[in-house]
């Protein structure tokens, strides 16, 4: 594929250095911003990272036959007469146009609906999706688990992609016949001008909690709401957690229409009699929805949390055609890995896997599940090597006050020794009148949890949710609790 620069930068403000005078005509022949992939006239963008300036490489990128050089400061390239500068004030915005432009601008042949916020993103997409699907919509999503484009499942490496990776995501689901895209968009993409170049149809707010806050994430709580509300200047219809105090600051400065949803009065979109549902091995919760529509819902997972995902993948799924039957059949049957689920392994006792791997992601779990008046709530979990000593002290503290009994295990130790960390975590612990067994074995502990399940139980496995595999030192092995927990039914069973 071949594309006139000017094509490239038609809808970008920029200044051209150039001494031939046809720079707009020169022919492109691939947009990079790796330079370790610059080959013979390509348009090469600097971009300024965490760690390092690609604008220090733009004469190697020119040596390799780059033709085009995008910068947001002067370079020195040697010979001038090799190649054509582009000025602009911030690379990471002007690759996310280029981007769009180069693959035709793909967003433009489908509905793109943008969903951002602390909490429930994941949930809300595949909810979404599982509606849509069900009123025979096309659908692909993008999100911290997966791409899915068709039959086609790619595991993903960043919640939202860079702009490169997502246009030529949005160009292949174009040429698929996706009519819909659904998308987690991360506060982290937002301030990296990842999902410029296009506009969102719908823009969502599920909720904001203080999280993300750090080296080389954001600086403050006010930076973080900043970033999530850049959504809501590049799309149509915003559409908004009303019960969130901060949802107002979050809006500042919107250029869309804005919908509201939650379980107080006031909202467009409200939930009222909510009734907590226990079944064999599952737990769920149902509901009434009252104004813009109004629909007996049940969703198969449980507390109030579940019905503020289902409300916002109902806002959404009313500017599309579908039925309140579809809407209310495809929440029954929903069901996102990692993310609370249920695994069936015993009609006595409830098993589930989550991705709680933090203190206020495991507490909230911890108190939903309280409400259900389970015999014993366990909780198994450990913590990932190589972060914060503090998160162990956190989560050991939140189990040790919230679950009657807890099983302390390994996640990814990376490169510290799984024994240190659960003794960290064993310190948290220790502030609590908790009790406890360290399993450093996460499939023993596993199965130590299964085989000493008794009736009215609810066990817990946080911190993996939908990974497959366990770090250690420097290697990924595959482990995914699903196939742990077949293997040990096996075992049980012989």
């Amino acid at each position: 594929m071949t594309k006139k620069l000017g094509e490239l930068l038609e809808r970008l403000e920029y200044r051209i250095k150039d001494n031939t005078g046809t720079a707009l005509d020169t022919p492109v022949t691939a947009v990079i911003n790796d330079s370790r992939l610059v080959c013979k006239d390509c348009l090469f963008i600097c971009i300024q990272g965490a760690n390092r300036d690609s604008h220090d490489l733009a004469a190697e990128a020119v040596e390799k036959g780059a033709k085009v050089i995008v910068v947001s400061h002067d370079v020195v390239l040697g010979d001038d007469r090799k190649a054509i500068l582009v000025y602009v004030d911030d690379t990471r915005y002007a690759m996310a146009f280029i981007a769009a432009a180069w693959y035709g601008h793909p967003a433009e042949r489908m509905k793109i609906i943008g969903i951002t916020g602390t909490k429930g993103k994941t949930t809300t997409t595949y909810l979404v999706k599982s509606i849509l699907e069900a009123a025979g919509e096309k659908v692909g999503l993008v999100g911290t688990i997966e791409t899915i484009i068709g039959s086609e499942h790619i595991p993903a490496s960043n919640t939202t992609p860079e702009s490169l990776a997502l246009q030529e995501t949005f160009a292949k689901m174009a040429d698929e016949g996706i009519e819909t895209v659904v998308m987690e968009v991360s506060s982290q993409a937002l301030m990296l001008h990842r999902t410029q170049g296009f506009t969102f149809d719908i823009g969502v707010f599920t909720n904001i909690e203080p999280d993300h806050i750090g080296p080389n994430e954001h600086k403050d709580f006010d930076e973080y709401m900043h970033c999530k509300g850049l959504l809501f200047k590049q799309c149509r219809i915003g559409i908004v957690n009303g019960d969130d105090e901060n949802w107002e600051k979050v809006l500042a400065g919107h250029t869309c229409t804005v919908e509201t949803f939650g379980l107080n009065a006031g909202n467009d979109l409200t939930a009222e009699g909510l009734e907590l549902i226990k079944k064999p091995g599952e737990l769920g919760i149902s509901f009434l929805t009252k104004g813009l529509t109004e629909i007996r819902a049940e969703v198969p997972t449980p507390g109030r949390f579940s019905v503020y995902n289902a409300l916002c993948a109902i806002a959404i799924c009313l500017h599309f055609d579908v039925t309140t039957d579809e809407i209310e059949n495809a929440l029954l049957s929903a069901h996102v890995k990692g993310r609370i689920e249920m695994i069936k392994v015993s009609d006595k006792f409830t098993l589930m896997i989550d991705y709680a791997h933090n203190a206020m992601a495991l507490e909230r779990l911890l108190s939903t599940l309280r409400d259900y008046h389970p015999n014993r709530l366990i909780s198994l979990f450990g913590c990932g090597g190589n972060r914060s000593k503090l998160r162990r002290f956190e989560m050991g503290e939140v189990s040790g006050k919230l679950a009657d009994f807890t099983i302390i295990t390994s996640d990814n130790p990376r490169f510290e020794e799984p024994l240190d960390i659960i003794a960290d975590i064993e310190t948290g612990m220790k502030k609590t009148e908790g009790k406890y067994i360290e399993i450093p074995d996460r499939k023993e502990a596993i199965k130590y949890a299964i085989t000493h399940g008794e009736p009215g139980d609810i066990i817990v496995l946080a911190g993996k949710g939908h990974e497959d595999y366990q770090e250690i030192k420097g290697r990924k092995y595959p482990m995914d609790e699903r196939v742990i927990i077949k293997e040990i039914l096996e075992e049980i069973n012989k």
